[in-house]
């Protein structure tokens, strides 16, 4: 029998939260592992004062697994270096570290000896062997999904193929799902548990800018599209957006649309930014980079984060998925 994510990372339910940069604050973290799933807070970019005072309130936050993820590839190795050194000296042992994408391999040699758990989203096969190699959570993420695109494959195919591969490691499928009823399906089609952003972009908590919350809980999938014109700050990869006027004609000016506040700290938004804007942003809102997955025709948005844990707990409730036969 092989462990479902709850039984890996010691939590009651077999989901986990997208630590999506910006949106995913300590606040969305914590009450996602209050409600008994695995909560992610957003790295993105933050180091030094900035990320020791998310990591702070995050473990001030609550003392269930939670995570923080990182992003090798947008910040570089040595930048990565001083997160991980970061998030390993100021936070407890229950707080595992989450990568968007492979990192190298002394990464993954230095977060194991710390002895922390490990969450890696990978598009690819190659990549998802590579990372169970390092005793990984490998979460496989299809096109379905909201956000930036790590691969070509759908949810499903990613994660049969990885099964085939790795019969006992423990797969987590992401994007498109939307509803407990998606999640049991990809469950029979042998995944050990769902990862959720899109459901948890609209959540009570999360810092999604209320502009973009509205337009995710009204939007269907006809609604998203796959571009890459949201490339400065997180160049060369697709993304699955809301479709905006930015989407539709790349050949507008970069000008500046917007300004936010990260940490304290105030930045210029300029068209065609990989920033989701927040409750912190001002400004034109409706052209920025609002990430939606193909979830979004199940979601009504305006619950908080527990009830949407409740909603696919049932599902996803611990080591029962194998024992029932929903899996």
């Amino acid at each position: 029998m092989r462990n479902t994510l709850a039984g890996v990372l010691g939590i009651e339910v077999s989901l986990l939260q997208s630590g999506m940069g910006g949106v995913a604050g300590p606040e969305l973290a914590c009450a996602v592992s209050n409600a008994g799933a695995a909560g992610c807070v957003g790295g993105y970019k933050l180091v030094g004062d900035g990320l020791s005072a998310v990591l702070a309130r995050l473990t001030a936050g609550t003392d269930r697994p939670v995570g923080v993820n990182l992003i090798p590839e947008v910040v570089g190795p040595q930048e990565l270096d001083r997160q991980v050194t970061q998030v390993l000296d100021e936070t407890p042992r229950h707080v595992y570290l989450s990568f968007f994408g492979m990192p190298d391999d002394a990464v993954f040699d230095r977060v194991n000896a710390a002895g922390r758990h490990l969450v890696v989203q990978v598009g690819t096969v190659q990549d998802g062997v590579r990372a169970a190699e390092h005793g990984s959570v490998v979460v496989a993420q299809g096109i379905e999904a909201g956000g930036h695109l790590l691969g070509e494959a759908s949810r499903d195919a990613l994660v049969t193929a990885l099964r085939e591969k790795l019969p006992e490691a423990c797969i987590v499928a992401c994007g498109g799902i939307g509803s407990p009823a998606k999640a049991a399906r990809v469950l029979s089609a042998g995944a050990d548990g769902v990862m959720l952003g899109t459901a948890f972009v609209v959540a009570h908590e999360s810092r999604a800018h209320s502009y973009f919350k509205g337009a995710v809980s009204t939007a269907d999938e006809t609604d998203t599209v796959i571009s890459d014109v949201y490339e400065i700050g997180w160049p060369g990869r697709r993304h699955r957006v809301l479709e905006t006027s930015a989407t539709r004609d790349a050949k507008q000016a970069r000008k500046f649309i917007g300004r936010t506040v990260v940490e304290g700290k105030p930045y210029l938004i300029p068209r065609f930014s990989a920033a989701a804007p927040t409750e912190a942003t001002t400004g034109r809102v409706e052209e920025m980079a609002m990430y939606c997955g193909l979830s979004c025709g199940a979601i009504s948005g305006g619950q908080p984060a527990a009830e949407i844990v409740a909603d696919f707990a049932r599902i996803l409730r611990g080591v029962e998925i194998f024992e029932t036969g929903t899996g």
